[in-house]
């Protein structure tokens, strides 16, 4: 099996596991008694870096990045996301840390709560805020989703670094065709069940909650939706239901194989009234004809009723051939496999929060 670097931030620190050999070996929870609510792993770099956004209720949020495999962690003297004097805002937490395109080595994304958008051009040691984003017009009406209102999702294209892609709860999709000097709404076709029946279908102000980048066409994209799961062929222009075949249209994650196109995978539940897995069954669906159809591909998950959920960035994939895909749950169990079987990892956790993996050479 491929040896795996996979880091899973929880609500009290992050663990680091290492796979060598077909077995796991897991740390101490490192950054401990702050919530990581976002890791990323930069490969862009001869020495790859880590990334962690670390809450602590007494210091706030923070981003702290390893160049050491996670064996020690560094912070600049002063905060790397702050928003600027003259706007009246606090950094709630930064819900995402999203590396650029390889053309541009040095740039690095971060989302945050409240919804805004913040730029690194040092490799993510520091951050400026795009504030073309920030002064949109429809941000007095972004609404707050369940875990807050926050950008939790940002794609730039790969070919067009002009290009970037963002999704928020709840504000929807929003693009950029120049670099993030202006942003439009785009969310055709994806259906806002909470609103009144005449309304479902807005501008903007959908509650997305995870959107992914197919590996053979970037243009394409999968959403999962509060209720409902799409696929764009368009970059965000246009959006289709893929949901049928599903035993429930309702979750937080998916994810996109990075090697394979039209492959993608989530974790549905029943409905946002109903915050289970269909049939108290642990089990991830995928698909491999860009959501035409989906399967189970849960062997190896708990048999037993299972209760908890996955949240919208605990569920990642590497780049490895045979995929692996990795996902941590609320209840604290972290869990490694693929199309076939799957292994636990860690269980005992904290909730996990987000979770990244990397094929170590």
């Amino acid at each position: 099996m491929t040896d795996t670097l996979l880091l899973a931030g929880t609500r009290k620190g992050l663990l680091l596991a290492r796979r060598r050999g077909g077995s796991w070996h897991t740390e101490p929870l490192a950054l401990p008694m702050t919530a990581v609510y976002a890791v990323a792993i930069d490969t862009r770099r001869a020495t790859p870096r880590l990334f962690a956004s670390a809450t602590s209720e007494h210091w706030g949020p923070t981003i702290l990045h390893s160049d050491d495999l996670g064996a020690s962690w560094s912070e600049p003297d002063h905060a790397p996301v702050a928003f600027p004097k003259d706007i009246d805002a606090a950094l709630g937490r930064v819900w995402q840390i999203q590396p650029g395109p390889e053309r541009e080595p040095d740039v690095v994304y971060a989302g945050t709560e409240p919804s805004a958008l913040f730029r690194s051009e040092d490799g993510g040691l520091t951050y400026e805020l795009i504030r073309a984003l920030w002064d949109h017009p429809h941000r007095a009406e972004w609404g707050a989703g369940q875990g807050g209102q926050a950008i939790h999702t940002i794609l730039p294209h790969p070919a067009d670094p002009q290009r970037i892609l963002v999704a928020m709860s709840s504000g929807g999709v929003y693009r950029t065709f120049d670099g993030g000097e202006s942003w439009a709404p785009s969310n055709s076709g994806i259906k806002a069940t909470f609103l009144p029946e005449e309304q479902r279908y807005p501008e903007f102000g959908q509650c997305v909650h995870k959107v992914a980048q197919d590996a053979g066409d970037p243009d394409r994209l999968y959403l999962q939706n509060h209720n409902g799961v799409y696929r764009s062929d368009d970059w965000g222009g246009t959006w289709s239901s893929i949901a049928e075949g599903l035993p429930g249209e309702f979750g937080f994650p998916i994810v996109a194989d990075p090697r394979r196109a039209a492959h993608a995978y989530l974790f549905p539940l029943v409905s946002d009234g109903s915050r289970f897995t269909p049939g108290y069954r642990f089990r991830v669906f995928g698909t491999a004809d860009a959501g035409r159809t989906w399967a189970e591909v849960g062997k190896g998950l708990p048999e037993t009723d299972f209760y908890s959920i996955v949240l919208r960035d605990a569920f990642t994939a590497d780049a490895a051939d045979p995929l692996g895909l990795y996902l941590g749950t609320r209840s604290g169990e972290l869990y490694a496999g693929n199309d076939g079987n799957w292994q636990q990892v860690a269980h005992n956790l904290p909730d996990v929060l987000s979770v990244r993996a990397m094929v170590l050479a």
